[in-house]
């Protein structure tokens, strides 16, 4: 069994929000779920599979939500993105990172769904005590 673990974090690397889907789920399924959330910042930044016109863009776009997603290569019209404020993406990165030195996050001990979640939130609350 796998899962991914959908994360928001704030502009200091901080986390904000989970979801948790299937592993062989698009990451789409996970922004969906939080994209309440993802409305509510000024700039989001993404990497390429967040690269969806109907799904993504036109949302944050209603919203006056800067975008801040590269383009997938298979795109007709190539976008433009602040490629300066996309060096700060390694913020979410860091934290998955830090995220997954616990050995029950890394290899998914929990068998439901809901106790892997809380265990999510438990090391995510230590991290940002730290």
């Amino acid at each position: 069994m796998s899962t991914k673990i959908h994360a928001t974090c704030d502009a200091l690397g901080n986390p904000t929000g989970f979801h948790l889907t299937k592993g062989q789920a698009h990451d789409l399924e996970g922004a969906d779920a939080l994209m309440d959330q993802l409305t509510k910042a000024q700039a989001i930044l993404a990497d390429k599979a967040y690269d969806a016109q109907e799904r993504m863009r036109k949302k944050l776009e209603d919203n006056r939500c800067e975008q801040v997603i590269p383009c997938k290569k298979n795109r007709l019209i190539q976008l433009d993105y602040d490629k300066e404020l996309y060096k700060a993406r390694h913020l979410i990165e860091n934290f998955f990172a830090k995220l997954k030195q616990y050995r029950a996050i890394a290899t998914r001990y929990d068998k439901t769904s809901q106790n892997f979640l809380g265990a999510v939130y438990f090391c995510s609350s230590v991290i940002l005590l730290n």
